[in-house]
This record gives C-alpha cells, sequence and structure tokens, in this order.
C-alpha cells in the first residue's frame, strides 16, 4: 500500500487531502498542532501532533513513517492580515516559518527516504498569493512566493531520483480559515464581510470560490501515474483569479 503523509493534515484543504488519498487507497498520515482536530479524524488514519516547523518533531515523524510515495507540504497559517507598516516582525516571522520553513523541514526530511526508493512526489500547497501581490497580507504572500521557489529548486535536485514536485495554488477556499480572513480583511479595508466575500467570487471567470476538495483532487491527481511527467509546475485551483485582492 502506498503512503501519504500530509502535513497541516487536521482539517481544511488537509483534512479533505487525506480522505481522497485515503479512497484512492493510500495509507494516510497527518501531522497538526490542533491535537482536537488529529482526535476528530478518522481511526485509519496515523495522527501526529507537531508543528511543522519543529526540525525535532518533523525528524522523529520521518523516522517513524519509514518510507513515503506521497508528501504534501500543506501546513500553513495566514499571518497578519494589516498595512506594511503595521505588520510586527514577529507576526511576519511565524507565518513565513510555518508556511516555507515547514515545507522546507519536511522536503528535507522526506527526500532521503524517497531517493533511497528511487521514487516519490511532492505536493506544496502555495496559493494564488504566492503569483500575485496581496495587499494587507505581505507576510503570507512573500512565504507562499517562497514555497513555489523551494518546490522548482526541489523539482531539479530531486528529479534524477524519480522524485517529482508540483505546487498547488488555490484561491479563495470556503470555510472557517477563509471566513476569518475576510472578516479581518473587512475590518482593515472599512467593508462588510458580505463585501469581501462577493468580491472574491466576482474577482473569478467562474464566479465561485472553490472548496477543499477541489484542491484535493488535483492533489492526487499530480500524485498519481498519470501526472508522472508533470513536475516543477505550479497550477491554480481558484476558478481562475487574475489577482486575488477582492474586486471592491
Amino acid at each position: 500500500m502506498k503512503r501519504v503523509l500530509i502535513t497541516g493534515g487536521g482539517s481544511g484543504i488537509g483534512h479533505a487531502m487525506g480522505l481522497v488519498f485515503e479512497a484512492e487507497g493510500f495509507d494516510v498520515w497527518v501531522t497538526d498542532v490542533d491535537e482536537a482536530a488529529l482526535a476528530a479524524c478518522p481511526d485509519t488514519w496515523t495522527t501526529c501532533a507537531a508543528d511543522a516547523a519543529d526540525e525535532v518533531a518533523v525528524r522523529a515523524i520521518m523516522s517513524e513513517i519509514g518510507a513515503i510515495d506521497v508528501l504534501c507540504a500543506n501546513a500553513g497559517i495566514a499571518g497578519p492580515t494589516a498595512a506594511l507598516e503595521d505588520v510586527g516582525l514577529q507576526d511576519w516571522q511565524r507565518c513565513v516559518s510555518v508556511n516555507l520553513e515547514g515545507a522546507f523541514l519536511v522536503t528535507k526530511h522526506a527526500a532521503p527516504l524517497m531517493k533511497a526508493a528511487g521514487r516519490g512526489a511532492i505536493v506544496y500547497t502555495s496559493s494564488t498569493a504566492g503569483q500575485h501581490g496581496y495587499p494587507f497580507r505581505a507576510p503570507y504572500s512573500a512565504a507562499k512566493w517562497a514555497v513555489i521557489g523551494l518546490m522548482k529548486t526541489a523539482a531539479m535536485e530531486l528529479g534524477p531520483y524519480g522524485i517529482r514536485t508540483n505546487a498547488i495554488c488555490p484561491g479563495a477556499v470556503e470555510g472557517p480559515r477563509m471566513e476569518g480572513v475576510m472578516q479581518r480583511e473587512a475590518a482593515a479595508k472599512g467593508l462588510t464581510r458580505d463585501e469581501i466575500y462577493n468580491g472574491y467570487a466576482s474577482g473569478t471567470s467562474m464566479r465561485s470560490l472553490v472548496t477543499a476538495r477541489d484542491v484535493a483532487n488535483m492533489a492526487v491527481f499530480l500524485a498519481s501515474d498519470a501526472a508522472r511527467l508533470v513536475s516543477g509546475q505550479v497550477i491554480a485551483v481558484d476558478g481562475h483569479t487574475e489577482n486575488p485582492d477582492p474586486k471592491v
């Protein structure tokens, strides 16, 4: 049975990835800092409470997992919503640490396992904020741009060992995390939550926000043999968003 490790798999996109990979016959391992969310995961999953930006914890998980076919470097946080001059350094550092360093650390410690097997697939969760400028979300946008640079470098380094890497860029994803983002953006911009929501939807050609399952389906495809020569690519799952800033 193939094995997938999903960071930030307790809820949202990561949880949806776990469900879809399990339906495809994978042995699912997930990490998260939210122990309550992990406790609510299916009993068939192996769960590990860990911070993706904690190298000691990441190393221990990789030692325990032993072999890995697919890595979904998905752990992330929204970070602060504020004008550049109002972003605190600690808030900046924490956002970059989880979103970028977390992706780096799981790649660093999964790579030897995949090299030994002579195969593997790594799927990074970036964002449309990693493709465009994103007003009031500087730490998040900067980190998600950097994740794409990490992915493309990993594709070149690991490709000769049969390991593929790709990045998914979700747009605005329905769910509690996006609700929090919209509430904060509304406060920062002097707008209502509904104005922000409608702005996101109207800013896409499909006039719709995406779901976590939409993103998970793309992750499964990128990890599959059907995508055996797809590597180093940045693929948006966003209903076609030209710019993530709400059109209001």
